[in-house]
């Protein structure tokens, strides 16, 4: 028997990670690794269950790497990793990673499918503690879902790191001991939707300005067929459209407004009613007069989170040819205080003709959307989707555990809710009550104000209150992402940083309205 040493890292420690070496003398110079799923045990005297994928391993090996899990240490918990050196001349590195229990589903708690989101959780573990160790070459197992085991293994080795000389090994990986390659290839396109939108709403606002924004969904959707349109909509197009309450807010900036517009005819009948997803892109929120304390402010750069996740939903139901009609609509600018800035009080006029007393200038969102939301109706929508980081009010209500959501329609909330489920990127039903449109539409100079009457409280329903003021189709939904904008330890297969979501559960809720 090799005798066995413990290495301790302080990247490993970090990592909750244990390290163990056979021999220095058997260790690969190959630089490929492993990744194997271990269920935890129901007892402690119960024998180790390893995935399918993780059998066959370890019966290829003569049971060796079941040998030395049991000798490693205490049982292996979910979302835990230990890593191996030299069971296996192929692999200079296998990782075991802690799936939880074998039984485990739908939590009807949590709303989500916990198996799922623990796969995601383990395999992104040990896509990280291969990348610490600079192999870049990795197989996966599985886990039993290969979708989730993709989705853990692109989202967890993610990191912004364009503008440093010093980045990260580049992983790439791969599935093992599966033929479920269909299932691999939806889940990495998955994870690299949402990794699009964590790469928009990360870098700086001097690099991703509403022109440069619109330049790099260009490039993403240049090669992706002839069924996909993209136009960019400059500022004499949008004085023409009669977007006041959009150019009133762009006007405090000197960088120029976009409309930017993207038409996926995915469907085989090209007149079926699209569904039409509207987003905000404020691609730096000082404020405007009403200026944000200086605190924090440099995170306003992802306050175009809306605009990053719903065209990078588009990109993805593109690639994988989802059988649908999307528009996307992102209303692009800056919010700044020049001279010719918003003031507190001044009276605008929205596309539909309604005027609107701009109490708060920071309340700029909702004025980008009552003008792209007005224009979503021109293409007799099937349903207008629309995402936001819109209030501070929701990040207290929810916090990060999920996205709101404000709707007219109990189908689509049906839909969004279920498409949540399965990618663990939950929303929560909030509350679009008449009580609140009173506090909206009673203003002193206008037929809508931008704030709530009061204005403490509320303040996520009053802002829903506000759109829904220029919505009349039937199927409507707003989503608030203030709260989920950001990942600092919450989600455990993201990094930290901007989170991208809930760009995943947009691709699956396009995908079930495929079916419906």
């Amino acid at each position: 028997m090799f005798p066995l040493r413990v290495l301790f890292s302080q990247s490993i420690k970090k990592n909750c990670c244990r390290t163990f070496t056979l021999s220095p003398s058997t260790y690969s110079s190959s630089r490929k690794g492993l990744i194997l799923g271990v269920y935890e045990k129901e007892k402690e005297e119960d024998l180790i269950t390893f995935t399918n994928a993780g059998d066959s391993f370890d019966t290829a090996i003569s049971g060796k790497l079941r040998d030395q899990l049991s000798r490693s240490g205490p049982s292996l918990k979910k979302g835990k990793a230990r890593t191996f050196f030299g069971v296996h001349e192929d692999f200079s590195s296998v990782v075991v990673v802690g799936l939880g229990k074998k039984s485990t589903g739908i939590n009807e708690l949590e709303l989500w499918n916990e198996g799922k989101e623990n796969i995601r959780a383990a395999v992104s573990v040990g896509c990280k503690q291969m990348q610490e160790l600079e192999v870049i070459d990795v197989e996966v197992d599985p886990c039993g879902d290969a979708q989730a085991a993709a989705e853990g293994a692109v989202l967890g080795l993610f990191e912004y790191d364009e503008l440093k000389k010093k980045k990260k090994k580049v992983v790439t990986t791969r599935l093992h001991g599966s033929n479920d390659h269909e299932a691999w290839q939806k889940g990495t396109l998955y994870a690299e939707g949402q990794n699009m939108a964590r790469y928009l709403m990360e870098a700086p606002a001097n690099y991703i300005t509403p022109t440069k924004f619109a330049e790099i969904l260009e490039q993403k959707l240049a090669n992706l067929g002839s069924n996909i349109k993209i136009y960019t909509r400059l500022k004499p197009w949008i004085e023409e459209q009669k977007m006041g309450a959009f150019l009133s807010v762009a006007k405090g900036s000197e960088e120029p407004p976009v409309l930017l517009e993207i038409h996926y005819s995915g469907s085989p009948d090209a007149e079926k009613p699209p569904l039409v997803f509207v987003g905000k892109g404020v691609t730096f929120d000082s404020g405007g007069i009403s200026l944000k304390p200086s605190s924090g402010m440099d995170e306003m750069r992802g306050d175009m989170g809306g605009a990053a996740t719903i065209c990078s939903a588009i990109v993805t139901a593109a690639k994988l040819k989802l059988p649908i009609n999307i528009i996307g609509l992102a209303p692009l600018c800056e919010n700044m205080p020049n001279g010719r800035a918003n003031k507190p009080g001044d009276v605008v006029k929205a596309k539909n003709g309604k005027t609107i007393q701009v109490d708060n200038t920071d309340a700029e969102g909702r004025l980008l959307l009552a003008d792209a939301l007005c224009y979503a109706h021109s293409f007799n929508p099937r349903a207008i989707v629309n995402a936001a980081t819109l209030t501070g009010a929701m990040m207290i209500a929810l916090g990060s555990a999920a996205t709101g959501v404000f709707t007219n329609s109990t189908w689509l909330w049906n839909h969004l809710h279920e498409a949540s489920v399965v990618t663990g990127d939950r929303v929560w039903r909030m509350p679009l009550f008449e009580h609140y449109t009173k506090q909206v539409t009673e203003s002193a100079l206008a037929d809508l104000n931008n704030v709530g009457k009061y204005s403490r409280y509320g303040g996520a329903c009053t802002a829903a209150a506000f759109l829904k003021e220029f919505v009349t189709v039937p199927h409507w939904a707003h989503l608030d992402i203030a709260g989920v904008m950001s990942n600092k330890d919450e989600v455990p297969y993201l990094r930290k940083g901007m989170s991208g979501r809930p760009t995943r559960t947009l691709i699956e809720f396009a995908a079930r309205l495929c079916r419906d």
